[in-house]
């Protein structure tokens, strides 16, 4: 006799409407996992809205991010709430969608080698062969994903440039928004 299990429940629907709301605040590499599963959750081809306050972390952390963006085809807003820093930028190119504020604070740099290991010369010379093409790359990369103003961002990179939100909109990487609630965040009013 086959045994019919009881139904379960349907899950509790989400009142809200709208794309999945992500909040990047912090170290990107002690909030890679949360970021990956949260990312994971949006459907591929799906939206969502990244709001960052990071001054960066990882490289890898990053590509990582970047790479679950793109491949999964997500549309993602992002919206700078205080500080999207060095290793953050990537992720923050990615989206479809750029938002600042007067407010937003950005660092570029080259990137930054730290090792806390005790590891032999042949070791750490390949590392430092492995990170000058890394870095070389990766900036290659944050021109593509911004899609415009490469020699800007290769200057801002080359002399470790903090940039305002305003300067992000001027060179065409952002729209800017005032600190008044943006409609397509509000709900929809019932009719």
């Amino acid at each position: 006799m086959a045994r019919r299990d009881k139904p379960q429940p349907e899950p509790e629907q989400d009142e809200r409407r709208g794309p999945v709301e992500i909040a990047l605040v912090g170290d990107l590499t002690d909030n890679e996992a949360d970021m990956t599963d949260r990312l994971l959750g949006i459907e591929p081809g799906g939206e969502c809205t990244i709001y960052f306050d990071s001054p960066g972390g990882s490289p890898y952390c990053a590509m990582s991010l970047v790479t679950l963006m793109r491949l999964r085809g997500i549309r993602a807003t992002g919206i700078v709430t205080g500080e999207c820093s060095s290793a953050a930028l990537w992720p923050f190119a990615t989206c479809t969608r750029r938002i600042v504020t007067p407010y937003s604070v950005f660092l570029f740099h080259p990137m930054k080698w730290q090792s806390e290991e005790h590891i032999g010369i042949t070791e750490a010379a390949e590392w430092s062969r492995h990170f000058a093409e890394l870095e070389r790359d990766m900036d290659v990369l944050l021109g593509d994903l911004f899609g415009s103003a490469t020699e800007l961002i290769a200057q801002w990179i080359k002399t470790h440039r903090y940039v305002t939100g305003r300067e992000m909109v001027k060179a065409g990487l952002a729209e800017m928004a005032s600190l008044q609630p943006l409609s397509e965040l509000l709900p929809a009013e019932a009719g």
